[in-house]
């Protein structure tokens, strides 16, 4: 008696190596057909924005050239996760459907609805293994309760051996003798025009081999410098792995594995101050992984109930300036236009600027968040919803709201030489640096010298910041009154 075909459903984890679903498919015996369905619907407003659907139109292509080097075919579908895996299953007499657990919650949604379809059909429903190196549903406290602090979140992790990687087999795979009808990727309009995904490509090249090729530069060049360089938005010093992470190209235990043989790691403590601080920066995706399984309602509400009612501005047109980066402070107008141009912001000009729409102009983090989801390619749920949430001072292990980030001194501290700023606001590249970081305070002469007016060529600053600072405070002040919290409670 023949083995049935398996299907195996792809989403984010758009790899051949270390992919658990692949691997139980492929250890049945029978032909494997792996599927990528476009579920926008099921997706609902987390449906990837204009920047992460360049990206995926990349990934989705490699991922199809690199099956067929192991003689398999990417078979591309557009509609309902659950009809199309149904359609499939008739198409094809597939005895199994193969996938890696998803941690959004619209996600999990989906796969509960192809559990029941495939149930219906009496097609075996098998889920494995995410794309995690620590399962977030077993990861707890003392007490038996999600962790909402990350030290001794990562404390516990650590605890944990870490498995290895996967290892497929060799050679061709086995594939079916017919092979159902697949959509053609360039039909889906996922990529903007050409000048548009000249931008994006500095963000990366997608698919599987960019992914290694990236870890594979991060360990030889940055790694062992990786603590002094992280937050120099000017020097090359992160590890630029987001993407790939998030699409699933590579695995965080191949990356735990890689940085563990490049280090000769006796354990968890590598051979570098460098390298331990980036194993945990990877402990802190796993955290907003961890937040993001037990609170799927924080990507649209504040973690800590008490903060659900701040009083945000919500002005339409300080959101604005702050999108198109015409705030007239020279560090967070050039994050704010790098993003908008490659795709992607370096880390602490991430944080400079979510500080800055929050605290400063007071606008709610929730429009900011939805702006990164739209124009990052590494734009990923759980992070986007931690670090904001961090920002706004309302989440799990957050900043007090009371801590303020000054973009002037922040500017000064990590982009000394105003080389970041020069780079993503051109109109201020003769500023000195010692007045790079607040051109309004330059000399005349000096603004002159650089061919500078302000308001004309760059914008006078939106807000000045000691009156932002203040304006934030008291609006801290006036909500912890009006709900009878100390004064310094409730952070």
């Amino acid at each position: 008696m023949s083995i049935r075909p398996t299907l195996v459903w792809l989403r984010h984890d758009l790899r051949l190596q270390d992919n658990a679903a692949l691997h139980a498919a492929l250890a049945g015996g029978g032909a494997v057909i792996p599927v990528f369905v476009h579920d926008e619907a099921g997706a609902g407003r987390w449906a990837p924005g204009a920047a992460s659907r360049w990206w995926l139109h990349g990934s989705l292509d490699a991922l199809g050239r690199a099956l067929a080097g192991r003689g398999l075919r990417l078979v591309l579908r557009r509609g309902v996760a659950a009809q199309q895996l149904h359609d499939l299953v008739g198409e094809t007499g597939a005895g199994s459907v193969c996938w890696n657990r998803a941690c959004e919650p619209a996600a999990r949604a989906v796969e509960a609805e192809v559990r029941r379809v495939l149930g219906g059909l009496g097609v075996e429903a098998r889920e494995c293994e995410g794309g995690l190196l620590f399962d977030p549903a077993r990861v707890r406290n003392q007490a038996g309760l999600p962790f909402q602090v990350f030290t001794p979140f990562w404390r516990r992790c650590l605890t944990q051996p870490v498995s290895e990687p996967l290892a497929l087999p060799g050679g061709l795979w086995p594939a079916p003798a017919r092979w159902p009808r697949s959509d053609v990727l360039e039909e889906w309009a996922l990529r903007p025009g050409e000048g548009r995904a000249a931008d994006l490509s500095q963000a990366g090249c997608p698919g599987e081999a960019g992914a290694r090729g990236c870890l594979g530069r991060f360990i030889d060049q940055a790694m062992d410098a990786h603590q002094e360089r992280r937050d120099l938005p000017g020097q090359e010093g992160t590890s630029r792995l987001s993407p790939h992470l998030h699409f699933g190209e590579l695995s965080p235990r191949q990356v735990w594995a890689a940085v563990g043989e490049a280090s000769q790691a006796s354990g968890v403590m590598p051979r570098s101050r460098g390298a331990f601080v980036f194993l945990r920066e990877l402990g802190w995706r796993e955290f907003a992984h961890h937040l993001l399984w037990h609170f799927p309602d924080s990507p649209v509400q504040a973690l800590r109930p008490e903060y659900r009612d701040f009083p945000w501005r919500r002005d339409e047109a300080s959101l604005e300036a702050w999108r198109e980066g015409r705030t007239g402070y020279p560090i967070v107008d050039a994050g704010m236009r790098q993003l908008v141009h490659t795709g992607w912001m370096h880390n602490r000009v991430r944080m400079i600027a979510a500080s800055f729409l929050v605290k400063q102009l007071l606008q709610p983090w929730a429009g900011g968040a939805a702006w990164f989801w739209e124009t990052l390619v590494d734009a990923d749920l759980a992070n986007n919803t931690l670090g904001w949430q961090w920002s706004a001072g309302c989440g799990a292990d957050a900043a007090p709201y009371f801590r303020i980030f000054n973009p002037v001194l922040q500017g000064a501290k990590f982009d000394p030489a105003g080389d970041y700023v020069r780079r993503w606001v051109p109109e201020l590249a003769r500023v000195p640096a010692e007045s790079i970081h607040h051109p309004w305070e330059a000399e005349p002469l000096e603004l002159a010298e650089a061919g500078v007016v302000l308001g004309r060529d760059y914008p006078h600053p939106i807000i000045e910041l000691g009156e932002g600072r203040a304006r934030a405070l008291r609006a801290l002040a006036e909500w912890k009154h009006s709900r009878g919290i100390a004064a310094g409670g409730g952070n």
